[in-house]
């Protein structure tokens, strides 16, 4: 447990070094996001969707060469997710054999303080039964941490035409018959003013689920605890987080287990549920 612990204490240093070079990657000196669109064989550019799933997969394809080479400076083995919808997005393993995990995240800011729910993976299935190998890379319990890669970004003022189409004489589009423009550079970019952060997983967790009706543990919103990694586990420690979420209910699984009420609804009751104390309160 102890080696453990070390080795992803050093891949979250190692991690954070690398984060530090991303915004310089993937943005312009305005601040504006380098990728303009897809581009077809005729020198086509259609501009990319503002869809949130879309730009971190994006983001994620054009960071890609940066993990790989990231992986090949610290001697770890890079594992991909066997399919889309996996956990993790990628999986390290040292030369020690332990694994580290990665999921890429992203959000848009509402405002200077806060940024859109960030969903950090589900707390029912692989998250509960540890040994599982359903829709993970490797069971749970062989990982020694969990980490986010996390890209906060906001939206362009102007909204992108999705259905224009661009032609760029810095292509080698030359119809003057049709309307073009110099540069890549000219056309709009979707999302600018990107930040990118990494914290362990539990510490940027909040006590509730993301959004919709889906089984996923939810991120605080505030920026500051976001990259400062200052969410309500962060001084509790991982073990409160994994017990918290493994025995989590929502009203629907409760009822299904014949229970009138979830045991608890949020951290404050949990920790009156399980008699626990917190700084505060000492």
């Amino acid at each position: 447990m102890k080696n453990a612990k070390k080795a992803a204490a050093k891949f979250f240093t190692q991690l954070q070094a690398l984060t530090e070079r991303f915004n310089s990657l993937v943005s312009t000196n305005e601040g504006d996001w380098i990728v303009k669109g897809f581009i077809d064989v005729f020198k086509n550019v259609y501009t990319i969707s503002g869809d949130t799933k879309v730009i971190s997969k994006v983001i994620e394809l054009t960071l890609f060469p940066q993990f790989v080479e990231f992986a090949n400076t610290n001697k770890l083995k890079l594992v991909l997710a066997r399919e889309q919808n996996h956990y993790p997005d990628l999986t390290f393993i040292d030369e020690s054999g332990f694994k580290l995990s990665l999921d890429l995240k992203s959000a848009y800011r509402l405002d200077a303080a806060t940024v859109s729910t960030m969903t950090l993976g589900a707390f029912t299935g692989y998250f509960r039964n540890r040994d599982s190998t359903k829709n993970i890379t490797f069971p749970y319990n062989e990982y020694a941490g969990h980490f986010v890669l996390g890209v906060i970004y906001s939206r362009a003022e102007v909204k992108a035409d999705e259905l224009k189409i661009h032609r760029v004489r810095e292509l080698g589009f030359e119809d003057q018959a049709i309307p073009t423009v110099d540069l890549l550079a000219e056309i709009p970019s979707v999302v600018k003013d990107l930040q990118f952060f990494v914290q362990p997983k539990y510490r940027i967790a909040k006590d509730q689920p993301g959004s919709g009706n889906t089984k996923n543990i939810g991120a605080v919103s505030s920026i500051a605890d976001l990259t400062n990694g200052n969410g309500p586990f962060a001084k509790l420690g991982e073990d409160v987080f994994d017990d918290y979420w493994m025995y989590y209910l929502t009203p629907d699984m409760a009822r299904a287990v014949d229970l009138a009420k979830s045991p608890y609804r949020n951290l404050a009751t949990y920790l009156e549920y399980k008699k626990l104390r917190t700084e505060s309160d000492s």
